[in-house]
Protein backbone atom coordinates (compact mmCIF):
# COMPACT_ATOMS: atom_id res chain seq x y z
CA UNK A 1 0.00 0.00 0.00
CA UNK A 2 1.50 3.88 -0.67
CA UNK A 3 2.19 5.33 2.10
CA UNK A 4 0.93 9.16 1.74
CA UNK A 5 -2.33 10.49 1.07
CA UNK A 6 -2.10 13.28 -1.25
CA UNK A 7 -5.16 15.54 -2.31
CA UNK A 8 -4.38 17.83 -5.04
CA UNK A 9 -6.85 20.89 -6.32
CA UNK A 10 -8.25 20.98 -9.55
CA UNK A 11 -8.47 24.58 -9.15
CA UNK A 12 -5.08 25.25 -9.05
CA UNK A 13 -2.81 22.35 -8.80
CA UNK A 14 -1.88 22.68 -5.01
CA UNK A 15 -1.58 20.28 -2.90
CA UNK A 16 -4.90 20.74 0.05
CA UNK A 17 -3.99 17.53 2.48
CA UNK A 18 -1.32 15.36 3.40
CA UNK A 19 -1.74 12.27 5.40
CA UNK A 20 -0.31 8.78 6.22
CA UNK A 21 -2.03 5.93 4.80
CA UNK A 22 -3.55 3.47 7.29
CA UNK A 23 -1.24 0.46 7.80
CA UNK A 24 -2.20 -2.68 7.97
CA UNK A 25 -1.84 -3.29 11.54
CA UNK A 26 -3.69 0.52 12.12
CA UNK A 27 -6.92 -1.42 10.15
CA UNK A 28 -6.89 -3.95 12.59
CA UNK A 29 -6.71 -2.12 15.62
CA UNK A 30 -9.82 -0.05 14.40
CA UNK A 31 -11.51 -3.47 13.15
CA UNK A 32 -11.08 -4.54 16.23
CA UNK A 33 -12.08 -1.17 18.04
CA UNK A 34 -15.38 -1.52 16.13
CA UNK A 35 -16.52 -4.56 17.12
CA UNK A 36 -15.63 -3.85 20.73
CA UNK A 37 -17.80 -0.31 19.95
CA UNK A 38 -20.86 -2.04 18.58
CA UNK A 39 -21.16 -5.05 21.46
CA UNK A 40 -22.25 -2.12 23.56
CA UNK A 41 -24.12 0.19 20.97
CA UNK A 42 -27.03 -2.30 19.84
CA UNK A 43 -28.28 -2.32 23.25
CA UNK A 44 -28.43 0.84 23.27
CA UNK A 45 -32.47 2.23 23.12
CA UNK A 46 -33.02 3.65 19.91
CA UNK A 47 -34.12 6.93 21.00
CA UNK A 48 -30.89 7.56 23.02
CA UNK A 49 -28.97 6.63 19.72
CA UNK A 50 -31.22 9.51 18.14
CA UNK A 51 -30.44 11.88 20.48
CA UNK A 52 -26.90 11.28 19.93
CA UNK A 53 -26.86 11.38 16.38
CA UNK A 54 -29.06 14.87 16.71
CA UNK A 55 -26.54 16.24 18.39
CA UNK A 56 -23.36 15.18 16.29
CA UNK A 57 -25.74 16.75 13.27
CA UNK A 58 -26.11 19.62 15.20
CA UNK A 59 -21.90 19.75 15.62
CA UNK A 60 -21.30 19.16 11.96
CA UNK A 61 -23.62 22.30 10.74
CA UNK A 62 -22.22 24.40 13.09
CA UNK A 63 -19.23 23.95 10.93
CA UNK A 64 -21.02 24.54 7.77
CA UNK A 65 -18.88 27.68 6.31
CA UNK A 66 -15.33 25.70 6.64
CA UNK A 67 -16.75 22.67 5.44
CA UNK A 68 -18.44 24.21 2.43
CA UNK A 69 -15.19 25.32 1.56
CA UNK A 70 -13.37 22.67 2.18
CA UNK A 71 -15.23 20.53 -0.37
CA UNK A 72 -14.64 23.22 -3.29
CA UNK A 73 -11.15 23.21 -2.14
CA UNK A 74 -10.85 19.37 -2.52
CA UNK A 75 -12.55 18.86 -5.49
CA UNK A 76 -13.31 21.60 -7.50
CA UNK A 77 -16.94 22.15 -7.43
CA UNK A 78 -18.10 25.75 -7.72
CA UNK A 79 -18.36 27.25 -3.88
CA UNK A 80 -22.10 28.60 -4.76
CA UNK A 81 -22.92 25.39 -4.94
CA UNK A 82 -20.80 23.54 -1.76
CA UNK A 83 -22.94 24.68 0.80
CA UNK A 84 -26.15 23.50 -0.46
CA UNK A 85 -23.95 19.87 -0.05
CA UNK A 86 -23.91 20.32 3.83
CA UNK A 87 -27.98 21.31 3.94
CA UNK A 88 -28.47 18.21 2.11
CA UNK A 89 -26.17 16.57 4.79
CA UNK A 90 -28.42 18.09 7.64
CA UNK A 91 -31.94 17.47 5.62
CA UNK A 92 -31.03 13.40 4.89
CA UNK A 93 -29.24 12.91 8.56
CA UNK A 94 -32.30 14.26 10.59
CA UNK A 95 -35.06 12.19 8.30
CA UNK A 96 -33.85 9.31 8.50
CA UNK A 97 -32.68 9.73 12.06
CA UNK A 98 -36.28 11.15 12.54
CA UNK A 99 -38.24 7.60 11.07
CA UNK A 100 -35.50 5.14 12.43
CA UNK A 101 -37.89 4.02 15.49
CA UNK A 102 -40.88 3.32 12.85
CA UNK A 103 -38.37 1.58 10.26
CA UNK A 104 -36.87 -0.41 12.95
CA UNK A 105 -40.04 -1.61 15.18
CA UNK A 106 -41.05 -5.48 15.52
CA UNK A 107 -42.76 -6.58 12.31
CA UNK A 108 -46.04 -8.63 13.67
CA UNK A 109 -46.29 -12.04 12.21
CA UNK A 110 -49.68 -14.00 12.11
CA UNK A 111 -50.03 -16.47 15.01
CA UNK A 112 -51.45 -20.08 14.11
CA UNK A 113 -51.13 -21.04 17.45
CA UNK A 114 -52.93 -19.80 20.62
CA UNK A 115 -50.11 -18.26 23.14
CA UNK A 116 -47.56 -17.66 20.75
CA UNK A 117 -46.67 -14.04 19.63
CA UNK A 118 -44.51 -14.25 16.57
CA UNK A 119 -42.94 -11.03 14.99
CA UNK A 120 -40.11 -10.37 12.79
CA UNK A 121 -37.03 -8.14 14.48
CA UNK A 122 -34.56 -6.38 12.73
CA UNK A 123 -30.93 -6.77 14.10
CA UNK A 124 -27.89 -5.06 13.87
CA UNK A 125 -25.38 -6.69 11.16
CA UNK A 126 -22.19 -5.72 13.43
CA UNK A 127 -19.73 -3.59 11.45
CA UNK A 128 -20.31 -1.36 8.42
CA UNK A 129 -17.56 -0.78 6.07
CA UNK A 130 -19.05 2.56 3.46
CA UNK A 131 -16.60 3.42 0.93
CA UNK A 132 -17.95 6.96 -0.37
CA UNK A 133 -17.01 8.90 -3.84
CA UNK A 134 -15.66 12.40 -4.04
CA UNK A 135 -17.92 14.11 -5.92
CA UNK A 136 -20.71 13.97 -3.44
CA UNK A 137 -18.77 13.05 -0.07
CA UNK A 138 -21.03 13.75 2.96
CA UNK A 139 -24.12 13.57 0.37
CA UNK A 140 -23.94 10.18 -0.46
CA UNK A 141 -22.22 8.52 2.87
CA UNK A 142 -24.79 10.17 4.93
CA UNK A 143 -27.36 7.69 3.30
CA UNK A 144 -25.37 4.75 4.79
CA UNK A 145 -23.41 6.19 8.07
CA UNK A 146 -26.46 7.74 9.71
CA UNK A 147 -28.92 4.25 8.97
CA UNK A 148 -26.22 2.11 10.22
CA UNK A 149 -25.70 3.85 13.51
CA UNK A 150 -29.44 4.08 14.00
CA UNK A 151 -30.08 0.11 13.62
CA UNK A 152 -27.13 -0.46 16.21
CA UNK A 153 -24.37 -1.23 13.88
CA UNK A 154 -20.35 0.31 14.25
CA UNK A 155 -19.20 1.83 10.92
CA UNK A 156 -15.58 2.59 9.13
CA UNK A 157 -15.73 4.79 6.57
CA UNK A 158 -13.41 4.86 4.00
CA UNK A 159 -13.41 8.70 1.71
CA UNK A 160 -12.00 9.08 -1.20
CA UNK A 161 -8.51 10.26 -1.74
CA UNK A 162 -9.57 13.43 -3.23
CA UNK A 163 -11.81 14.36 -0.16
CA UNK A 164 -10.71 12.84 2.97
CA UNK A 165 -11.39 16.03 4.99
CA UNK A 166 -14.75 14.78 4.77
CA UNK A 167 -14.05 11.74 7.07
CA UNK A 168 -12.03 13.82 9.39
CA UNK A 169 -14.94 16.33 9.67
CA UNK A 170 -17.83 13.87 10.35
CA UNK A 171 -15.58 12.30 12.76
CA UNK A 172 -15.06 15.48 14.77
CA UNK A 173 -18.95 15.81 14.67
CA UNK A 174 -20.12 12.47 16.04
CA UNK A 175 -17.27 12.77 18.74
CA UNK A 176 -18.87 15.82 19.97
CA UNK A 177 -22.44 14.43 19.71
CA UNK A 178 -21.11 11.97 22.68
CA UNK A 179 -20.84 8.48 20.32
CA UNK A 180 -19.00 6.08 22.30
CA UNK A 181 -15.14 5.58 21.08
CA UNK A 182 -14.97 3.41 18.31
CA UNK A 183 -18.27 3.47 16.73
CA UNK A 184 -17.61 5.39 13.97
CA UNK A 185 -14.25 5.65 12.47
CA UNK A 186 -12.44 6.44 8.80
CA UNK A 187 -9.28 4.89 7.55
CA UNK A 188 -7.12 6.34 4.23
CA UNK A 189 -6.51 3.12 2.39
CA UNK A 190 -5.73 2.46 -1.36
CA UNK A 191 -7.99 -0.25 -3.73
CA UNK A 192 -5.45 -2.87 -2.66
CA UNK A 193 -6.02 -2.21 1.28
CA UNK A 194 -9.61 -1.02 0.39
CA UNK A 195 -9.95 -5.00 -0.78
CA UNK A 196 -8.47 -6.11 2.00
CA UNK A 197 -11.00 -4.52 4.25
CA UNK A 198 -14.17 -5.64 2.09
CA UNK A 199 -12.45 -9.39 2.46
CA UNK A 200 -11.77 -8.99 6.49
CA UNK A 201 -14.40 -11.60 8.01
CA UNK A 202 -15.17 -8.51 10.62
CA UNK A 203 -16.29 -6.32 8.03
CA UNK A 204 -20.39 -7.72 8.15
CA UNK A 205 -21.77 -5.11 5.47
CA UNK A 206 -20.74 -2.92 2.63
CA UNK A 207 -21.65 0.15 1.31
CA UNK A 208 -20.49 1.21 -1.71
CA UNK A 209 -20.82 4.16 -3.95
CA UNK A 210 -18.84 4.19 -6.78
CA UNK A 211 -17.98 3.34 -10.60
CA UNK A 212 -19.22 0.23 -12.13
CA UNK A 213 -15.47 -1.63 -12.27
CA UNK A 214 -14.99 -0.41 -8.52
CA UNK A 215 -18.53 -1.95 -7.74
CA UNK A 216 -17.62 -4.92 -9.56
CA UNK A 217 -14.55 -5.81 -7.26
CA UNK A 218 -16.07 -4.86 -4.34
CA UNK A 219 -18.41 -7.56 -5.49
CA UNK A 220 -16.21 -10.15 -6.27
CA UNK A 221 -14.08 -9.20 -3.06
CA UNK A 222 -16.97 -9.53 -0.50
CA UNK A 223 -18.66 -12.65 -2.23
CA UNK A 224 -16.05 -14.78 -0.76
CA UNK A 225 -17.02 -14.48 2.73
CA UNK A 226 -20.30 -14.37 1.90
CA UNK A 227 -20.75 -10.47 3.00
CA UNK A 228 -23.85 -8.58 2.39
CA UNK A 229 -23.06 -5.31 -0.15
CA UNK A 230 -24.80 -2.52 -1.20
CA UNK A 231 -24.18 -0.74 -4.68
CA UNK A 232 -24.51 2.82 -6.08
CA UNK A 233 -22.77 2.98 -9.40
CA UNK A 234 -22.60 5.57 -11.77
CA UNK A 235 -24.38 5.52 -15.17
CA UNK A 236 -25.76 8.01 -18.11
CA UNK A 237 -28.77 9.78 -17.58
CA UNK A 238 -30.40 10.75 -20.69
CA UNK A 239 -33.66 13.67 -20.81
CA UNK A 240 -36.40 13.15 -23.48
CA UNK A 241 -38.08 16.93 -24.12
CA UNK A 242 -41.22 15.98 -25.61
CA UNK A 243 -42.81 18.05 -28.51
CA UNK A 244 -45.47 19.48 -25.90
CA UNK A 245 -42.68 21.06 -23.49
CA UNK A 246 -42.33 24.70 -22.45
CA UNK A 247 -38.95 24.72 -24.07
CA UNK A 248 -37.89 27.64 -22.23
CA UNK A 249 -38.35 25.98 -19.17
CA UNK A 250 -36.95 22.93 -20.47
CA UNK A 251 -33.76 24.06 -21.69
CA UNK A 252 -32.89 25.97 -18.64
CA UNK A 253 -33.60 22.90 -16.73
CA UNK A 254 -31.54 20.51 -18.73
CA UNK A 255 -28.32 22.74 -18.79
CA UNK A 256 -28.69 23.20 -15.23
CA UNK A 257 -28.76 19.42 -15.28
CA UNK A 258 -25.97 19.19 -17.20
CA UNK A 259 -23.42 22.39 -15.16
CA UNK A 260 -24.43 21.64 -11.87
CA UNK A 261 -21.70 21.07 -9.48
CA UNK A 262 -19.19 21.52 -12.35
CA UNK A 263 -21.12 18.48 -14.13
CA UNK A 264 -19.35 15.84 -11.84
CA UNK A 265 -23.04 14.12 -10.66
CA UNK A 266 -24.22 10.85 -10.86
CA UNK A 267 -27.40 12.18 -12.41
CA UNK A 268 -25.86 14.78 -14.22
CA UNK A 269 -27.54 15.14 -17.97
CA UNK A 270 -25.28 13.66 -21.07
CA UNK A 271 -27.79 12.75 -23.65
CA UNK A 272 -30.95 14.75 -24.79
CA UNK A 273 -33.64 13.02 -26.83
CA UNK A 274 -36.59 14.92 -28.81
CA UNK A 275 -37.94 14.73 -32.30
CA UNK A 276 -35.58 16.23 -34.95
CA UNK A 277 -38.22 19.61 -35.42
CA UNK A 278 -37.14 20.75 -32.04
CA UNK A 279 -33.61 20.25 -32.34
CA UNK A 280 -32.02 23.32 -34.04
CA UNK A 281 -34.53 25.29 -31.13
CA UNK A 282 -33.11 23.12 -28.22
CA UNK A 283 -29.42 23.38 -29.48
CA UNK A 284 -29.49 27.52 -29.97
CA UNK A 285 -31.36 27.49 -26.60
CA UNK A 286 -28.52 25.23 -24.81
CA UNK A 287 -25.62 27.17 -25.94
CA UNK A 288 -27.28 30.73 -24.84
CA UNK A 289 -27.83 29.05 -21.47
CA UNK A 290 -24.20 27.66 -21.42
CA UNK A 291 -23.00 31.25 -21.93
CA UNK A 292 -24.39 32.48 -18.83
CA UNK A 293 -22.30 29.75 -16.56
CA UNK A 294 -19.06 31.49 -15.84
CA UNK A 295 -15.86 29.30 -14.12
CA UNK A 296 -15.94 29.22 -10.58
Amino acid sequence: MSEQLRTISPIDGAVVVERPCTTSAELDTVLDRARHAQAAWRGFPIAERAELLGRAVDAFVSERDRIACEITLQMGRPIAHSPGEVRGFEERARFMIGIAADALADVPAPNPMPGFTRFIRREPLGTVLVISPWNYPYLTAVNSIVPALMAGNAVVLKPSSQTPLSAERMANAFRAGGLPEGLFQYVYLDHAATDGAVRDPRVDFVAFTGSVAGGHTVQQVAAEQFTGVGLELGGKDPAYVRPDADLDHAVANLVDGAFYNAGQSCCGIEYIYSRHSLVRTLFKGAVSAAAEHKAG
